[in-house]
């Protein structure tokens, strides 16, 4: 579909044919000003200032991207520039040519070595909240002496 390669300055060049076909992508040239949303998966290579909120899909900040935006996305793979605080739902990873300045807010965070990173980050436990059924059956099991310690009385 695309070279790899640049025929004129012989860099190595995105392959798009490495895309699923459920993904956009924003070429290198291109700036967006704004809101991005979607229900897609998203690679970035050009430059973005706004917010990109994609929920649930994977957000990829190629190698030539300059993004100032706070990101909103399922999974976020860095490997270009980000100014702006970064939310993700399942994991944020921070490739050694990566670099973010803000805070990332995630289950799991993955920085290669060589990764530029400034920013707090905050570890988000993504455990469902006990349904009343739940809390029942746990309160009819606790054993009796804690039951009582605790106040409650025997039905």
């Amino acid at each position: 579909m695309w070279d790899s390669k640049n025929e004129k300055t012989g860099t190595p060049k995105l392959e798009l044919k490495n895309l699923p076909t459920n993904a956009s992508w924003l070429g290198p040239s291109l700036l967006v000003k704004g809101e991005i949303s979607g229900g897609e998966d998203f690679f970035i290579d050009g430059s973005v200032e706004g917010v990109v909120c994609l929920h649930e899909k994977k957000l990829t900040i190629g190698p030539t991207a300059n993004v100032k935006a706070d990101i909103i996305a399922g999974h976020v793979i860095v490997k270009g520039n980000v100014k702006g605080n970064v939310r993700a739902g399942y994991r944020i990873e921070i490739g050694s040519d990566g670099s973010v300045t803000g805070d990332l807010t995630t289950p799991q965070v993955f920085i290669e070595d060589g990764a530029l990173f400034k920013g707090s980050i905050e570890i988000e436990k993504n455990a469902e909240k006990p349904t009343n059924q739940d809390v029942f059956s746990e309160t009819k099991s606790a054993p009796k002496n804690l039951t009582a310690a605790a106040g409650a009385t025997n039905v």
